[in-house]
């Protein structure tokens, strides 16, 4: 018998939120647990999420998720009523709550979910503090990843 373990959905992404990137500055990100229910983990093992419109309410000393929808699967059971686009409480430290609430207070940040995967058997968030980008920002971002990626093409056709 080998001593090493299987690896089940070790760190497996579900769902990535790439315009979080786009329109914010990251300043800092955290991990979070997620409270679902049954239904939702198999729709998730699934792939299916969109987390583009999601958000971080932080209210009562709590973390929410809003606006993270999961579609159920068909095989779902008869005797739920599932919600796709309900409430869920992410799993965070107290810490780690008290620095959100102390810094989304300041003028311009928010909570945003950058991505949900898989961490062992859990499912995880990766949730970010957050602060608005300008138009001027979004295009200096854009014109820098343009350049980068031309940068690589360059290389690339000098090695050959």
């Amino acid at each position: 018998m080998s001593g090493k373990k299987k690896s089940t959905s070790g760190g497996s992404t579900i769902a990535l939120n790439k315009k979080a990137r786009h329109e914010y500055h990251i300043e800092e990100t955290f991990e979070a647990g997620l409270q679902l229910h049954g239904w939702e983990v198999k729709a998730l093992r699934a792939g299916k999420c969109q987390i583009t419109d999601a958000y971080v309410l932080l209210k009562n000393g709590e973390a929410w998720l809003l606006g993270l929808h999961i579609p159920p699967l068909p095989s779902v059971s008869t005797h739920i009523n599932p919600d796709p686009t309900r409430t869920r409480k992410l799993l965070l430290h107290r810490r780690e709550i008290a620095t959100l609430v102390g810094k989304t207070q300041q003028t311009g940040h928010t909570c945003v979910p950058l991505a949900i995967y898989w961490k062992k058997n859990l499912i995880k968030v990766q949730i970010a503090l957050v602060k608005g980008k300008k138009l001027h920002d979004k295009r200096a971002t854009e014109k820098e990843r343009d350049w980068n990626r031309e940068k690589q093409r360059i290389l690339r056709a000098n090695l050959r």
